[in-house]
C-alpha cells in the first residue's frame, strides 16, 4: 500500500475519534444535566437551616422548656482574606488574641475543614451581633448565624429535663448519618428520651460562589432550597407545680422523690437531689467543670439510677407473698422480744412495741420479728424440695412486682436493681450450706436486695391499685406523639388481688393511728385525706441510716402514690414520711396547712452527713 493510502486512512481514523469525542462532550454538556449539576455542585455552598426544637410541656399545659434566639459567629477559614484583626475584635468585643489563636487552630485543620464553616463564638449578645451584621462585608469569610437555644420558664429540674449539647465524634459514630459536626442533640433526661421527636429536620439554602469562593447569589433562585421542619412539641406527665415543690423539700438533702398516678402509671414528679438548676442547662459547657467536679454528683439521677436497700417498706411484699403462699393469715400472731432470735445467740433486732401482733398491727408498728417468721415460713414451705427452691419461688414473686429488673419506663438510664436467687448464696456459702436464717435480712428489705426510688413508687402504686401497675412513664400521648402500647396495659403481680386490701388496712393504720397507738407514720397524717403509708429505715454502711417512706391517697380512690428516699436521714418518720405526705397534701389540696412541718423540712440540711467515695 502506498503512502497516500495510509495517510488517508489515518486522517479518517482521526476524524472518527474526533467525532466520537465531540459527540460525548455534546452529550455530557448539552444532553445530560448531570454534568452541569456536578459542575454547579463544585461551585455551590450549602448553608444549614437549623429547625426550631420542639417545646416540652407539663400535663397542664405549662411550658417547661421553650426556645429563645442565640447568635453565633462562624468562619470559613479558606474564605478569610487579610483583615483588620483589631477592628473585628472591637466589633465582637473580644480580645484580638482570641481571634488570632482560633484562626491558627482552624488553619492547622484546614485540610479536614475544607470550605466548611466552623463556629468561632457562641451566644453572642444581640447588640454585638447587630453591630457585626452592619460591617460584616469588611471581613470576608466571617458570617453570623441565628439559631434557637433552650429556654426554661419553670425550674423543673435539670435531671428531669436533661440538656442539649453539640454532638461529639462518639455521638456521631453512634448515630451514623444523622448528625454532623456543629449539630446539637439531647444528651440526658427528656431531651434525650424524645430526641427524635424534638429535634425536627434540618433544611438548607444553596448559594453559588465565584472563582474566589465568594458567595454571589442563590442557586437556581432558591428553588432547590429545603425548609427546616420544626421539632414536635412534647407533653409530659409531670405536674410542674408538684415537681417544683418536691425540689424545694429536697433542697439540702441527698436522695429522691417520685410521685406516680396509680390509675395510669404517669409520673407526676421525678426529683433527684442534689440536682442541676435549669439556669445551667442553656449553656452546659460553661458550667460543665463545676457540675462534674461536684462531690454530690448532681448529674446522677438518683430516682432511676441509684440502687438502695428498700428497708422496711419491703415487708409489704413479703407479707403479700406469705398470704398468696398460704403460710400467712391476717389474724396470725407472732411475738417480738426486741427482735427475732435464732441460732446460737443471733438476733435481728427490733424497736419496742406491743407483742404479740397480728398482720395489720405488724405493718402499723413495722415489726421486724413478724416478717422474719413470714419469710422463714415462705422459704421452709414443705411444698418446695429445698430452701433454695423456696427462695427461687420467692424471687419469682418479687420480680412480678417489678423488682430486680428494669420497669421499662420511657425515662432513660433506668437501673434494674437486684433481687438474689439461690445461685447468689450458693456462690457465697456453697450449695446446701445455707438456710432460711442465713438470708433472714431479706425479710426486712436488707441484705442483697437493691431497688431504685422508682421501683418503690411503683410498689406503692401497685398496692394502691390492689394488685397491678401500669409501667411508669413520663410522656403523654398528644397530637403527633404516640406512646407505646405497653404503657396502657395492666401489669399484674403473682399475688391474687384479693390479698391486697389486707395490707392496705395496715398501711392506713400506720398513718392514721394516733401517737399513743403505735402508728410509725403518724407524722404523715392529714385530716380527710386517708393517706396509707409504710415507713422504712434502711441500714447504711456509710453513715446514718437512710429514711424511706411510701404512701398513697386517698385509700379508696388513689390519685397519687409517692416514694421518698433520703440518704442518711435516719428513721423513716424523721424526713421521708413528712416530705412524702407534704407532696400528697400539696397535690390533692392545692396548698399545705402543716406550714410548721413544711418549714422544718425545707430548712433541714443533711448534706454534711453524706459520705463520698
Amino acid at each position: 500500500m502506498n503512502d497516500d493510502g495510509r495517510h488517508i486512512r489515518l486522517l479518517i481514523g482521526l476524524g472518527v475519534v474526533t467525532l466520537l469525542l465531540l459527540g460525548r462532550i455534546f452529550s455530557l454538556q448539552i444532553l445530560s444535566s448531570s454534568y452541569k449539576e456536578d459542575a454547579d455542585r463544585n461551585a455551590t455552598i450549602y448553608e444549614t437551616i437549623y429547625p426550631t426544637r420542639g417545646a416540652i410541656y407539663d400535663r397542664n399545659g405549662t411550658i417547661l422548656v421553650g426556645n429563645k434566639v442565640a447568635y453565633d459567629i462562624l468562619v470559613t477559614p479558606r474564605e478569610v482574606k487579610p483583615f483588620d484583626t483589631l477592628a473585628l475584635a472591637t466589633v465582637l468585643d473580644v480580645d484580638p488574641g482570641f481571634i488570632k489563636s482560633r484562626l491558627e487552630e482552624y488553619n492547622k485543620r484546614r485540610r479536614s475543614i475544607g470550605y466548611q464553616a466552623v463556629t468561632m463564638i457562641r451566644n453572642l449578645p444581640a447588640e454585638t451581633y447587630m453591630r457585626f451584621d452592619e460591617v460584616k462585608y469588611r471581613f470576608p469569610g466571617f458570617r453570623g448565624q441565628v439559631r434557637g437555644i433552650r429556654d426554661y420558664p419553670v425550674n423543673a429540674g435539670g435531671n428531669l429535663l436533661g440538656y442539649v449539647s453539640e454532638v461529639n465524634q462518639a455521638y456521631m459514630d453512634a448515630h451514623p448519618g444523622e448528625y454532623k459536626s456543629g449539630d446539637y442533640a439531647g444528651m440526658t433526661g427528656i431531651e434525650a428520651a424524645r430526641e427524635k421527636d424534638l429535634r425536627g429536620e434540618k433544611g438548607y439554602h444553596i448559594y453559588l460562589r465565584n472563582s474566589l469562593n465568594q458567595i454571589e447569589q442563590p442557586y437556581k433562585d432558591g428553588v432547590m432550597d429545603k425548609e427546616a421542619v420544626p421539632g414536635q412539641d412534647i407533653v409530659t406527665t409531670i405536674d410542674a407545680s408538684l415537681q417544683q415543690y418536691g425540689q424545694e423539700l429536697m433542697q439540702g438533702k441527698v436522695g429522691s422523690l417520685v410521685a406516680i398516678e396509680p390509675a395510669t402509671g404517669e409520673i407526676l414528679a421525678l426529683v433527684s437531689a442534689p440536682g442541676i438548676d435549669v439556669s445551667m442547662l442553656a449553656d452546659i459547657g460553661k458550667h460543665w467543670n463545676e457540675i462534674s467536679s461536684d462531690p454530690y454528683k448532681p448529674m446522677y439521677n438518683r430516682a432511676v439510677q441509684a440502687s438502695y436497700p428498700p428497708g422496711s417498706v419491703f415487708k409489704l411484699v413479703n407479707g403479700l407473698i406469705g398470704l398468696e403462699e398460704g403460710v400467712l393469715r391476717p389474724e396470725m400472731m407472732y411475738s417480738c422480744n426486741y427482735g427475732y432470735h435464732f441460732g446460737a445467740g443471733h438476733k435481728l433486732g427490733c424497736h419496742g412495741h406491743k407483742s404479740p401482733l397480728n398482720m395489720e398491727e405488724s405493718i402499723m408498728m413495722s415489726c421486724n420479728a413478724y416478717y422474719c417468721y413470714v419469710l422463714k415460713n415462705i422459704l421452709d414451705n414443705r411444698k418446695y424440695a429445698s430452701v433454695a427452691d423456696g427462695l427461687d419461688a420467692w424471687h419469682e414473686y418479687v420480680e412480678s412486682f417489678g423488682f430486680g429488673r428494669k420497669l421499662g419506663s420511657d425515662f432513660p438510664a433506668e437501673l434494674s436493681g437486684s433481687i438474689p436467687t439461690s445461685k447468689t448464696y450458693n456462690r457465697s456459702y456453697g450449695k446446701g450450706r445455707w438456710n432460711s436464717t442465713t438470708v433472714i435480712s431479706l425479710s426486712i428489705g436488707q441484705g442483697e436486695i437493691l431497688a431504685t426510688p422508682m421501683h418503690l413508687a411503683n410498689l406503692c402504686a401497685t398496692i394502691a391499685n390492689r394488685g397491678y401497675y401500669y409501667i411508669p412513664h413520663i410522656i403523654k400521648a398528644s397530637e403527633g406523639v404516640e406512646i407505646e402500647p405497653q404503657f396502657y396495659e395492666k401489669q399484674y403481680t403473682m399475688v391474687d388481688t384479693l390479698h391486697f386490701p389486707k395490707v392496705v388496712k395496715g398501711m392506713w393504720r400506720a398513718v392514721n393511728s394516733g401517737p399513743g397507738m403505735g402508728g410509725t407514720a403518724w407524722i404523715a397524717h392529714v385530716d380527710s385525706l386517708d393517706i396509707c403509708g409504710k415507713t422504712g429505715t434502711a441500714q447504711n454502711p456509710r453513715g446514718a441510716d437512710n429514711s424511706v417512706f411510701i404512701c398513697f391517697a386517698p385509700m379508696d380512690d388513689p390519685q397519687i402514690a409517692v416514694a421518698c428516699y433520703v440518704e442518711n436521714g435516719g428513721f423513716g418518720a424523721t424526713y421521708a414520711a413528712p416530705m412524702a405526705s407534704l407532696m400528697v397534701e400539696k397535690y390533692l389540696k392545692g396548698k399545705v396547712k402543716r406550714t410548721d412541718l413544711e418549714k422544718r423540712m425545707k430548712e433541714a440540711n443533711l448534706m454534711s452527713r453524706v459520705k463520698h467515695d
